[in-house]
């Protein structure tokens, strides 16, 4: 297997990302951090034992549309890259069934960084959303945690249209592996964060040796409460768990999956340049 490099640069992605869809992408992972921050913001009121996710934070999701509006009206996304997200949406929503979060295996992410790095950020984006939003459907996971899970999926997609393009082969097997693995961990400390108040409710003010929130502290000293829960709770076990299985997928269907997306891509360009005067 070659590890040589090859001339690819981003503007082979899929979705050409303009100065509307990037302003888009912005605000709404801009919008994403500050919902998952929330358990480190929010300040509860006095006598409340455990603190629900804000309900607010739920009308991120239209903001998640209008990313994919913006790509879809700016021209960025036409109709055989939609079908191309059709198909890796059912795909991946599917085969996220089979490992059913059981023990943390995790079999939506490989598939979703390997899309990802063929097809772009923006398309990555977009392809995060909706895997979850249709795994979900397919199994009643319908829930306050949804628009959490999918603003993360969102960003691994889109992160890993971000990585070097220019690798190739085993070396750029090894970079989605350590990228895959980054992000199973990180994916279970956002998830963790976001429903920490509400799974494991809050200390009295002034209440010491707890891993619970408790409402006054300084942040740093709620966060390092916070980084102690998902360790014990989550890191070891299901984080691992999701880890190890998106690196075995992607050593081992990583290879011939990239070939397939991208001779898929080159066809659409090409189709592209046959249809659309002017373009090569």
């Amino acid at each position: 297997m070659s590890t040589t490099t090859h001339p690819r640069t981003r503007r082979d992605a899929a979705i050409r990302l303009g100065p509307r869809s990037v302003a888009v992408l912005v605000l709404a992972s801009v919008a994403g951090l500050v919902m998952f921050l929330w358990p480190l913001i929010l300040q509860p009121a006095p006598g409340d034992t455990r603190v629900d996710q804000p309900f607010i934070f739920m009308v991120l999701l239209p903001v998640v549309v209008l990313v994919v509006v913006a790509e879809l009206t700016e021209g960025g996304m036409d109709s055989k890259i939609l079908a191309v997200l059709a198909v890796l949406t059912a795909v991946n929503g599917a085969i996220r069934l089979l490992g059913a979060g059981t023990a943390g295996i995790e079999t939506i992410f490989f598939l979703l960084i390997i899309a990802g790095r063929v097809y772009g950020a923006g398309f990555g984006f977009v392809l995060g959303c909706t895997s979850l939003f249709a795994s979900a459907l397919l199994s009643s996971g319908v829930g306050p945690w949804l628009p959490f899970q999918m603003m993360c999926a969102a960003w691994v997609g889109m992160g890993a249209g971000l990585l070097p393009s220019r690798l190739r082969g085993r070396a750029e097997i090894a970079l989605l592996v350590v990228y895959g693995v980054l992000a199973a961990y990180l994916y279970g400390f956002l998830m963790n964060l976001s429903s920490w108040p509400f799974a494991l409710g809050i200390a009295q003010a002034g209440a010491t040796d707890t891993a619970q929130m408790v409402p006054g502290d300084p942040v740093l000293e709620n966060l390092h409460r916070f980084v102690v829960y998902t360790l014990v709770t989550s890191t070891w076990g299901w984080d691992t768990g999701r880890a190890i299985t998106t690196a075995l997928c992607l050593i081992v269907l990583g290879p011939p999956l990239l070939v397939t997306l991208r001779r898929a891509l080159r066809r659409v360009h090409h189709v592209a340049s046959i249809t659309t005067p002017g373009t090569s």
